[in-house]
């Protein structure tokens, strides 16, 4: 600190007016500014070292606050924050009718024992994560790209009698929001009730048009606000990267699809979009209620009235787990999730994601789990859509192939699907990506299923796309120029704080 304050002190005196001008008075003020910064920049980086989730986040913010402090200090009151305070005493002891519909739902759950595959016995344990059972009875469809999920979406609603909840990152004023938000409408004109929950990073721009369409309509709409009060205004962490929409609490969909003209392909930048969403009947379908109704008790105080009473889905007996993540839980559950599958793992283990981020953790299960055969495989975009993530990822890629890693580069537009499959009998599609921010700061939703016919689904589905993706060759970063290199170190450093 006095280090630094010392050499902008004798900048200022060598270059400040030697004579009597008025702007002489100002070095005393300026002095107090700047070891007033320094201090608050140690100060902040105890803070940052006693909270951060990670070694690597401590240790980077704590050499940039200590070092640059008045660049550092705005980014860590926009990023800094790493646990969602309140969110887990809003969602348990908030309403005595949500704990009274928990209990029943477990006694309701407790009557459809489910049925494991050899993998989902292994992976069985993640039900002490998502704090809700197993479930079978269960059907799934897997929706491939933006055609099938809006037609599966848009019938879904069609089909609402009762009441329509839904959340979404991203709502766009566009094409296919204008067709989505008339669905909403055309439910809420029948006699449904309708609840949106939206983002409020996601939805930058807010689709001002849509929501007054809502209001029209006695549609309820909330923002999933990250933190209350005037101090957390500049907050952009704990975003809600949820995508569903549910209906009579029958029939839901979710994965990785947002609302917007983008993820149909038309999307100037980036051209086509290759994106999984999943539609699922029964049991677990209140599983995916319940994560959504503790995210609008959190943003609205309210708990309305909704079907807790599980439907089996016909002709299907498919054993699911619902496992919603975020920065609330009191383990890294989606961290947790990915090491398991990695560990998991006996002949294949291929995960689909848009940004490739791993921790300390990550990074020793899949190098383990490729040391001992295993066909571990990385789907990720040849484009980028975030600067930071897509050079960062640069410096992962010679440590991951070194123990055998293959790393596939899709190539017809953006790659932006999240989606697991082991072996040949459990699979995962979601919202989760494989990077820090869904690890520990984001709400995300992942649906799990033990099921031959389901992982078959997904095998052929990644299996197209690997066809058209480019493996990429042994890299080695250290053979790039001196410039690639500090960027990916550089991206490296904050991909693992933002």
């Amino acid at each position: 600190m006095l280090s630094g304050e010392w050499l902008l002190g004798n900048w200022l005196l060598e270059f400040w007016p030697k004579d009597d001008s008025p702007l002489e008075k100002w070095l005393p003020f300026i002095s107090v500014v700047v070891t007033a910064t320094y201090a608050l920049g140690i100060v902040t980086s105890v803070h940052a070292v006693m909270h951060a989730r990670t070694s690597q986040a401590a240790v980077a913010w704590a050499i940039a606050l200590i070092s640059f402090p008045a660049l550092a200090l705005p980014g860590y009151w926009v990023f800094g924050r790493s646990k969602f305070q309140g969110y887990i005493k809003a969602r348990r002891s908030g309403e005595e009718r949500a704990e009274r519909e928990l209990a029943r739902l477990d006694h309701r759950w407790d009557q459809h024992p489910p049925k494991f595959t050899p993998t989902g016995e292994r992976m069985r344990v993640l039900d002490k994560l998502a704090d809700s059972p197993w479930t079978c009875h269960n059907r799934t469809e897997l929706l491939v790209d933006g055609k099938a999920t809006f037609e599966a979406v848009f019938e879904t609603l069609d089909w609402a009698r009762d009441y329509v909840v839904v959340q979404y990152y991203i709502l766009r004023d566009d094409e296919i929001g204008t067709a989505f938000a008339d669905r909403l409408v055309a439910a809420a004109e029948r006699g449904c009730r309708v609840y949106v929950l939206w983002d409020e990073f996601g939805c930058r721009p807010r689709p001002r048009k849509m929501f007054k369409r809502f209001e029209a309509a006695g549609i309820e709409i909330a923002n999933f606000r990250p933190q209350r009060g005037i101090r957390y205004a500049f907050r952009v962490n704990f975003r809600n990267h949820r995508k569903v929409v549910l209906v009579d609490g029958k029939v839901a969909c979710i994965g990785g699809l947002n609302v917007g003209d983008a993820y149909m392909g038309k999307s100037r930048k980036f051209g086509n979009w290759r994106d999984t969403h999943v539609r699922v009947w029964g049991p677990a379908v209140a599983a995916i209620q319940l994560a959504w109704l503790e995210d609008w008790h959190w943003a609205t105080g309210e708990v309305p009235e909704l079907c807790w009473d599980p439907v089996p889905a016909p002709d299907s007996d498919q054993t699911a787990l619902v496992l919603p993540t975020g920065p609330a839980d009191p383990l890294e559950s989606c961290d947790l999730m990915f090491v398991k599958a990695l560990q998991e793992a006996r002949v294949r283990c291929w995960i689909a994601s848009p940004y490739f981020i791993p921790d300390s953790q990550t990074m020793a299960a899949m190098q383990l789990a490729a040391i001992r055969g295993v066909d571990v495989r990385f789907l990720i975009p040849e484009k980028q859509d975030h600067w930071l993530v897509w050079h960062a990822a640069w410096s992962f890629f010679g440590t991951a192939q070194k123990a055998g890693v293959r790393i596939f580069r899709y190539q017809p537009g953006f790659m932006h699907q999240k989606a697991i499959l082991i072996d040949d009998d459990f699979a995962a599609v979601g919202t989760a990506n494989f990077d820090n921010r869904s690890f520990r700061l984001n709400f995300e939703m992942m649906l799990l299923v033990s099921d031959h016919e389901f992982a078959s689904q997904v095998e052929t589905m990644l299996e197209s796309d690997f066809a058209l993706s480019k493996e990429l060759p042994k890299f080695d970063l250290e053979s790039q120029s001196a410039w690639f290199r500090f960027k990916a170190s550089y991206a490296k450093m904050f991909a693992q704080i933002l």
